[in-house]
C-alpha cells in the first residue's frame, strides 16, 4: 500500500450547508490536499484503463462507444440491488463487487457518485434480531423455562428501520472504500431539498467541493424523515421507501451535477419491449424519447414501490438535461461484477438512451430480415439462386469503374496508416474482379442441387420413409479484415446455400464494401430477396455483434489471427468457424528434386506472404546440409529478400547464423521465414504437430513411400505432396470461392465451401404410424432397410 495514495480530502464544509453531510475518511494522518494527483492505479482485478476525459457538458452522447469519455457519472443502485432476496439485510458481494467497479473508474481520473438504497433493508435486519432478542429474555423469565414458543414478529415501520439502518450503512460504505484508498461522503436528501432554492444552491455547493477534493459522495433519501410509503404485499406488511423516489432523486442529481453519464441498476437486462418474462419479450438495446408509446409496462419491483415506467420517465428527464443514461442490472452473478466497468467501455449492456436515432435498422432488426430473407432464398428454386449469382458476377465487371473508383478512395484513405501486406489485400483491380467474376460463376453451377439434396434414404417399416436432406445452417456473421473482395465471395456461396448473412468489414474498406453489398442487393432483387444478406454498417462493436446468439448460428472470422482469437473469445453460445493462426510448413526430404524445390519453396513464401496459406517455417533433412540444393535454396530467398530465422538446431550448425528465432510457433504474414533441421520424416511430422496450426503442410520428395507416410500421418486440414501451400484455397479447389479455411475436426475442415455451409434435417413420411405399434406384442416390425438416394447431378 505504501505505492499509493490515500485519496481523502478535509472537510472545510460550511456550518449551514444542507442538507446533512458526514464525511467518512480513511486516516487522520494520511489526508492529502486536494492538488495531489488524482489518476492512482487500483489493485483490482478488473483492468486499469487511461481515457481522456475532457468533455464540455451540454449534450448527451449520441452512441454507446462515447460513454467510454465520461468523466461524471452517478451510478443509482435500486433496492433490489442492495438488499438480500430476503429483504433483510444487504447482499454484502454484490455491492463489495459494485465498490470495486466504481473505485476503479474513481481511480482512473473519473468523478463518482452513488446514489443508494439500502438503509431500510439494513434497519430492518438490526431491529429484527433485537426484537427477537428482547421478546426471547421476556418469554424466558415469564415460563421458566428454556424452550421458547413460536414468536410473532411485528410489522416494522419503514423510517424506524431507515433511522436505524443509516449509520450501519454508511459504515459499510467506509469499510469497503477503505480497501480502494478512497474516502467517501454521505449526503441525505429529501424531496424538499430540491424545491427550496438555497437547498439547492447548498447540495450542489457541497457535491462539488466533495468532488473537488477526489471523495465520492454516497447520496441517499433520508427515509427516517419522508412521509410514510404506501403498504407493499409483496413485503407481507412491511413497507420499504419507494424505488420511485430514488430514480427521481438520481435523475435530479444528474443533471443538477451536469453529470455526463447516469447508471441506473435494477433486477433486469434492462427495458424490454413488453414485460420481461413473457413469450415475445425482447431487450430493448437503444430507446429513443417517443418510443415510450410502443412499450408496455409490467408490475413494480419486488423490493420497493417503484417500477420501470418510473425509471423510464427519469431517464428521459435525465437525458432532455443534457445526461446519458443506461438501464442495466446489478444482480446477476455472471454479469454484476463488471457491470459498470462495462457500460462505461461502451460493450452493449442494458438499455442506452440516446438521442439520435440511427437512420437505418438496428443491428438485431438486420438480424432478423437476414433470417427471413434466408429462408425466402433457401425456398426459391436452384436455378433462381444460380441466376442471382450470375446476375452478381455480370455486375462486378459491368459496374468495374464504379468498384475500383470506391477502392481507390479507401487506399488514399489507409495510406500510412496500414502495413503493406494489408495495403495489398485491401487492394481491387480489375483483374481480380475478373477473377471474382469467374468464381462466383462456378459457384452457382455447383449450387444446382446443393439445398435440399438426399443423402440417405431409410424404409423404417412398410409405408413408413425416412430421409436425411441437406438444408441452410441459418444465419451467418462473417466478420473480415481489409479484403473487400471476400464480400461477393462470400455473399455468392451464402446465397447458392441459403443462408441468410449478416457482413461485418472493417472501416478502412468502407467505401469498397458500400458499393459491393448495393451490387448484391441488386442482384437479389431479381428474384424479391433483397434482404438475405445484410451489411453492418453501425457502430456495432465486433463483440457485441457475438453475443447475439438468438440471431446467429455461426460466425466465420476473415482476418488475423488476433481477430480470431477475439472472436473465438468473445463468441457466447455461437460456433466459429476458422482458424486462428496459419503456420505452414513445408519439409524438404533428403529425396528432395532439385528443380522442384527453389520453386515450391518460392511460390509458398513469396507469392503472396500476407495470406493465411503462406509458408512460414521450412524443415529442411540434416542431409541436405551444405550441399548445393541447400545453397540453391538460400540464395533464392537472398534474391526475394526473405529475412531468414534460425531454429535452434538449424542454428546449432551454423557458425554465423541468422538471428535466432523467437518462436517456432509463428506466423510472419511478410517476407520473413523460419528455418530449422529434421533427422528424418517423423521429426518433421513431430515437429509439426507440435509447433504447427493444423493448416496446411507439404513435404518435398520423390519417394513415393515417404510421401504416403507423411500424408497419411500428418494430422492437419489440408497435407500435400509437391505442391505450393497457396493451393489451400477454395477457388484452386474448384469450389469456386470460399468462407475461409477451418482447423476445426467438427463440421467443415480446410477450405470451407458451398458443402461447409449445409446441416441436414430428417424428414420422416409416414401413415398414421405410432411407437406402439412395434413392441413386442405390437402388429409391426421395424425394417431398416436402405433406399437408393438420387443420384446428384455433377455437371
Amino acid at each position: 500500500m505504501l505505492s499509493q495514495v490515500y485519496r481523502c480530502g478535509f472537510q472545510p464544509f460550511n456550518q449551514h450547508l444542507l442538507p446533512w453531510v458526514q464525511c467518512t475518511t480513511v486516516s487522520r494522518s494520511h489526508c492529502i490536499q486536494p492538488s495531489v494527483i488524482r489518476h492512482v492505479r487500483s489493485w483490482s482485478n478488473i483492468p486499469f484503463i487511461t481515457v481522456p476525459l475532457s468533455r464540455t457538458h451540454g449534450k448527451s452522447f449520441a452512441h454507446r462507444g462515447e460513454l467510454k469519455h465520461a468523466k461524471r457519472i452517478v451510478v443509482k443502485l435500486g433496492s433490489a440491488v442492495v438488499t438480500r432476496g430476503d429483504e433483510c439485510g444487504l447482499a454484502l458481494g454484490r455491492l463489495a463487487s459494485i465498490v470495486e467497479q466504481v473505485s476503479v473508474l474513481q481511480n482512473q481520473g473519473r468523478e463518482m457518485m452513488l446514489v443508494t438504497s439500502g438503509a431500510v433493508a439494513f434497519g430492518k435486519q438490526r431491529l429484527r434480531h433485537e426484537i427477537l432478542l428482547s421478546q426471547s429474555v421476556r418469554q424466558a423469565l415469564h415460563s421458566g423455562q428454556n424452550q421458547l414458543k413460536e414468536m410473532a414478529i411485528p410489522v416494522l415501520e419503514a423510517r424506524a428501520c431507515a433511522a436505524a439502518g443509516q449509520s450501519g450503512l454508511m459504515a459499510l460504505y467506509e469499510a469497503m472504500f477503505t480497501q480502494y484508498s478512497i474516502c467517501a461522503a454521505q449526503i441525505l436528501v429529501t424531496n424538499l431539498d430540491f424545491h427550496d432554492e438555497q437547498k439547492r444552491r447548498n447540495l450542489n455547493g457541497t457535491l462539488h467541493e466533495l468532488l473537488r477534493m477526489n471523495i465520492v459522495p454516497i447520496v441517499n433519501t433520508n427515509d427516517a424523515v419522508v412521509p410514510p410509503a404506501e403498504p407493499n404485499s409483496d413485503l407481507q406488511g412491511v413497507n420499504v421507501i419507494s424505488v420511485k423516489d430514488n430514480d427521481s432523486l438520481a435523475a435530479r442529481l444528474a443533471v443538477e451535477m451536469k453529470t455526463d453519464l447516469l447508471i441506473v441498476l435494477s433486477d433486469v437486462e434492462g427495458l424490454f419491449d413488453s414485460p420481461p418474462g413473457s413469450d415475445d419479450a425482447k431487450l430493448i438495446d437503444i430507446f429513443y424519447p417517443g418510443d415510450q408509446q410502443s412499450v408496455t409496462f409490467g408490475t413494480k419491483s419486488r423490493v420497493g414501490m417503484g417500477g420501470m415506467e418510473a425509471k423510464v420517465k427519469a431517464a428521459l428527464w435525465a437525458l432532455q438535461g443534457g445526461t446519458s443514461v443506461v438501464i442495466a442490472n446489478g444482480t446477476h452473478p455472471k454479469v454484476s461484477g463488471h457491470v459498470i466497468t462495462d457500460i462505461v467501455e461502451g460493450k452493449k449492456v442494458g438499455t442506452f438512451f440516446s438521442e439520435v436515432k440511427p437512420a437505418g435498422p438496428t443491428v438485431e432488426q438486420q438480424g432478423e430480415m437476414a433470417r427471413s430473407g434466408g429462408r425466402m432464398l433457401a425456398t426459391l428454386e436452384p436455378e433462381q439462386r444460380a441466376e442471382i449469382i450470375h446476375h452478381l458476377a455480370d455486375l462486378l465487371t459491368d459496374q468495374r469503374d464504379e468498384i475500383l473508383l470506391a477502392n481507390k478512395k479507401d487506399l488514399e484513405e489507409a495510406e500510412g496508416r496500414l502495413a503493406a501486406p494489408l495495403l495489398k489485400r485491401l487492394s481491387l483491380s480489375t483483374s481480380k474482379l475478373n477473377s471474382l467474376a469467374i468464381g462466383l460463376r462456378q459457384i452457382a453451377a455447383s449450387s444446382q442441387d446443393s439445398v435440399g439434396r438426399v443423402l440417405r434414404r431409410t424404409r423404417i417399416a412398410k409405408n413408413l420413409e425416412l430421409e436425411q436432406v441437406t438444408v441452410p445452417i441459418g444465419v451467418l456473421l462473417v466478420i473480415f479484415e481489409s479484403r473487400p473482395d471476400c464480400l461477393p465471395q462470400v455473399a455468392a456461396l451464402a446465397i447458392a446455400s441459403g443462408n441468410g448473412l449478416l457482413l461485418k468489414g472493417g472501416k478502412e474498406a468502407a467505401h469498397s464494401n458500400r458499393i459491393l453489398h448495393l451490387l448484391t442487393q441488386e442482384a437479389l432483387s431479381i428474384h424479391g430477396v433483397k434482404e438475405a444478406v445484410q451489411l453492418v454498417n453501425t457502430r456495432e462493436e465486433v463483440e457485441d455483434l457475438c453475443r447475439l446468439d438468438k440471431m446467429i448460428d455461426l460466425i466465420i472470422p476473415r482476418g488475423s489471427s488476433q481477430l480470431v482469437r477475439d472472436i473465438q473469445k468473445a463468441a457466447k453460445g455461437i460456433p466459429v468457424m476458422g482458424h486462428s493462426e496459419g503456420i505452414c510448413h513445408m519439409y524438404v526430404d533428403s529425396e528432395a528434386s532439385v528443380d522442384k524445390v527453389t520453386r515450391l519453396v518460392r511460390d509458398s513464401k513469396c507469392e503472396y506472404p500476407a495470406a493465411c496459406n503462406a509458408l512460414e517455417t521450412l524443415l529442411i533433412h540434416r542431409d541436405l546440409l551444405r550441399t548445393p540444393l541447400f545453397d540453391q535454396i538460400i540464395d533464392m530467398l537472398r534474391v526475394e529478400q526473405v529475412k531468414i530465422h534460425a531454429g535452434p538446431k538449424f542454428a546449432s550448425y551454423l557458425t554465423f547464423s541468422p538471428s535466432e528465432v523467437k518462436s517456432l510457433r509463428t506466423e510472419y504474414g511478410d517476407l520473413e521465414l523460419c528455418i530449422e533441421v529434421v533427422d528424418n520424416v517423423q521429426d518433421a511430422i513431430d515437429h509439426i504437430h507440435k509447433y504447427g496450426s493444423s493448416h496446411t503442410d507439404v513435404i518435398v520428395t520423390e519417394n513415393e513411400n515417404t510421401a504416403e507416410f507423411f500424408l497419411q500421418h500428418v494430422d492437419s486440414a489440408c497435407v500435400f505432396w509437391n505442391a505450393s501451400t497457396r493451393f489451400s484455397d477454395g477457388y484452386r479447389f474448384g469450389l469456386g470461392a470460399e468462407v475461409g479455411i477451418s482447423t476445426s475436426r467438427i463440421h467443415a475442415r480446410g477450405p470451407v465451401g458451398l458443402e461447409g455451409l449445409l446441416t441436414t434435417k430428417w424428414l420422416l413420411r409416414g401413415k398414421d404410424h405410432v411407437v406402439s405399434d412395434f413392441s413386442e406384442h405390437g402388429s409391426l416390425k421395424y425394417l431398416h432397410e436402405n433406399l437408393p438416394v438420387p443420384q446428384r447431378n455433377t455437371n
